[in-house]
């Protein structure tokens, strides 16, 4: 099997400081993207347990009181996904623009 060079391999001794930004960003959005995941993961599945509920009642609490809080958690890590991903490989419309858009 040919061994492909890694980075380290070509940079040696300076690979953490000449990629370290680089790197850190990569965790910063492996992060938040991890984040979503998990958030909406998490969300779905007490989304089923309030719809498995019979009492309107009682499935309108769940979702107020289990399900709802998962939303700004989840906004939380899109909106530093926003900030950190360049315009051009963000495809959606991002929070800030829908606030100006007419």
């Amino acid at each position: 099997m040919k061994h492909v060079k890694g980075l380290k391999d070509i940079f040696g001794k300076d690979f953490e400081k000449i990629a370290g930004e680089q790197i850190n960003l990569i965790k910063e959005i492996s992060g938040h993207i991890e984040g979503i995941n998990s958030k909406v993961e998490a969300m779905t599945q007490a989304r089923r347990t309030a719809n498995a509920l019979k009492n309107t009642e009682e499935m309108a609490a769940a979702y107020c009181d289990k399900v709802k809080p998962y939303f700004d958690q989840i906004r939380y890590h899109a909106d530093k996904l926003e900030l950190l991903v360049d315009d051009e490989m963000w495809t959606l419309t991002k929070y800030r623009e829908l606030l100006f858009t007419k």
